[in-house]
């Protein structure tokens, strides 16, 4: 992306950060340490943008900025908290308590005051990280992301809309990965003893599903003569 759309910065492995700065530099700066430390991250020079990128992709960490043109980064974190518990810490060239407060009030999980050291700043990402995955809602396989708590699925930075039905099934086959399950009980499992349809409804859902998850690294297997068993690639 570059422009109006923001600049992202890819990297092959780790987290995946927002930077949402104005200041292009300070935003590019930020992006290399981390970059160089294994995060992917992209950039957003305003909130909008930043909304717009959060529609699109699951991030691990976000970095915002409070004093922005337009949107300031209290408003934004205030829309990311209707949808998103993600970690937010707020970039503030001001220390009034007050700011500090109301950033707290709103859901922010820490603050970093403007100059700051890039090396602090990533030890801080690391830590709250550390914190928050020991409470993680988020299921990985392959390069499938679920944010249990939202119902979202990712496979990479796409995100997918499965329906219910399929949701369902895939958390349980993710939940359970290698095992073999047959279309008996997987139609006992999502559609109860007293559904009188036939089993093939159970196939037709399959496909559907690996439709819509695609080339992830994650693949519901047909085992002959037995049922279905999610395989991860290594």
């Amino acid at each position: 992306m570059d422009g109006k759309d923001g600049k992202a910065l890819e990297h092959n492995i780790g987290h995946r950060l927002l930077i949402v700065e104005d200041d292009c530099l300070m935003a590019e700066g930020a992006a290399d340490y981390f970059i160089s430390k294994g995060w992917e991250a992209d950039v957003a020079e305003d909130g909008e943008l930043a909304l717009e990128l959060l529609e699109q992709k699951s991030y691990h960490l976000i970095l915002l900025d409070v004093m922005m043109p337009g949107m300031n980064g209290f408003s934004v974190c205030r829309k990311i908290r209707r949808n998103s518990d993600v970690p937010i810490i707020f970039i503030t060239a001001r220390v009034l308590e007050e700011d500090k407060l109301n950033g707290y009030s709103l859901g922010a999980d820490d603050y970093v005051t403007k100059p700051f050291s890039l090396p602090v700043l990533h030890a801080k990402a690391m830590a709250l990280i550390g914190r928050i995955q020991g409470n993680s809602q988020i299921l990985k396989a392959g390069k499938l992301s679920v944010d249990v708590k939202s119902h979202k699925v990712w496979n990479r930075d796409r995100l997918l809309k499965l329906p219910p039905k399929e949701y369902e099934m895939l958390i349980f086959f993710l939940e359970n990965p290698g095992r073999i399950y047959s279309r008996e009980q997987l139609l006992i499992r999502f559609w109860g003893y007293d559904f009188d349809g036939n089993e093939r409804v159970v196939d037709n859902h399959i496909k559907k599903l690996r439709k819509v998850i695609g080339d992830c690294g994650c693949t519901i297997k047909t085992v002959r003569k037995s049922g279905y068993r999610m395989e991860v690639e290594a």
